[in-house]
């Protein structure tokens, strides 16, 4: 038995080389044919805002690189989940991508009592791409200069003040909770589709305040025509030192940053999300993207898969837990 176990090993051990060989071979070949053609990159809000510009910032940088046109496609819905479970669903070669955001992959699924995807599941992360301050503004007409100026004038006039976010379950909305629960104010919250809508609602006055992505923010507030009190970040931000935190302003671990990453769809091949996020890390950290991303007030931020992917789960328990503890009802 000993001898007829040798000789099986002996044809086996070839045998087992050159499967290795072919597997090697066809995971060369897979990455280096990858992409086949034109790459789709889903972005699930309107046009306009700070995720729609680094989309295509995103996706002029990569098209050298890949060698294939990469096609930003605006699907905007429900939170961003249309968008999202399109990409969910879409065939796993990597050609069709998601900039995946901190509603798609962090907040929607406490905030929806039916996810048509799961953030986890569903998904194979590719690179955390970049995260942006957020910071709470208010419309010029409002006689605040401080966040506890503000918050004395909305406790004096509990109906009179209402804040507006691009959507349910936005950085924005969960901001404007938070803040609720945390001072004990109870303002209203009206949604708008995407975050250049929800801007003008307080430029028009429609609504007294918002927290918006400094990205988005920053021209009208170069412009006068809203006032910044404070930022969301944990520390203070590069992009507007002078502001200062939500923490700095009375509440500690105030701390909500907008964010958005590139994922493929479950089941997209090692090699193919590799070699995405090979290209995507190496663009991040070029200088040149780097300088047009902090033009937008977003800063680069790459990671590896796994990062990325250990990211959105502490995102999701975080979110959970502001979710339930401001009293937030599902959708």
């Amino acid at each position: 038995m000993t001898i007829h176990f040798m000789a099986r090993t002996a044809i086996a051990v070839p045998v087992a080389a050159l499967g290795m060989l072919t597997t090697l071979t066809i995971a060369a070949y897979a990455q280096q044919a990858y992409p086949e053609r034109a790459v789709t990159l889903v972005v699930p809000f309107p046009p306009g805002g700070a995720l729609d510009v680094a989309a295509r910032l995103l996706a002029n940088g990569l098209e050298p690189s890949l060698g294939q046109p990469v096609v930003v496609e605006n699907r905007p819905g429900a939170g961003g989940n249309i968008g999202a479970d399109y990409v969910a669903k879409s065939e796993a070669d990597g050609h069709t991508l998601v900039l995946g955001a901190l509603s798609t992959h962090g907040v929607n699924v406490s905030l929806y009592r039916d996810m048509p995807f799961d953030p986890v599941a569903d998904f194979e992360p590719v690179s955390l791409v970049a995260r942006t301050p957020n910071v709470l503004v208010v419309n010029a007409d409002v006689e605040a200069e401080t966040v506890a100026q503000f918050l004395e004038l909305a406790k004096a006039d509990p109906e009179g003040f209402m804040f507006s976010s691009g959507s349910a379950g936005s950085a924005g909305h969960l901001a404007g909770e938070l803040l609720n629960s945390a001072a004990g104010i109870d303002a209203v919250h009206i949604p708008y589709q995407g975050s250049a809508a929800a801007m003008q609602a307080v430029l028009a006055g429609e609504v007294q305040f918002i927290f918006d992505n400094l990205a988005s923010a920053s021209s009208h507030i170069a412009a006068g025509s809203v006032r910044p009190l404070a930022v969301t970040t944990s520390e203070r931000t590069p992009f507007a030192d002078d502001l200062p935190t939500m923490a700095e302003s009375g509440f500690e671990d105030f701390d909500i940053t907008t964010w958005f990453g590139v994922l493929a769809p479950a089941g997209t091949p090692d090699e193919v999300v590799e070699r995405l996020n090979g290209e995507i890390r190496s663009l991040l950290e070029s200088e040149r993207f780097r300088e047009a991303m902090a033009a937008q007030g977003t800063e680069a931020s790459p990671s590896s898969p796994q990062e990325f992917a250990d990211f959105i789960d502490a995102e999701i328990a975080k979110y959970a837990a502001i979710i339930d503890e401001a009293g937030i009802e599902r959708q």
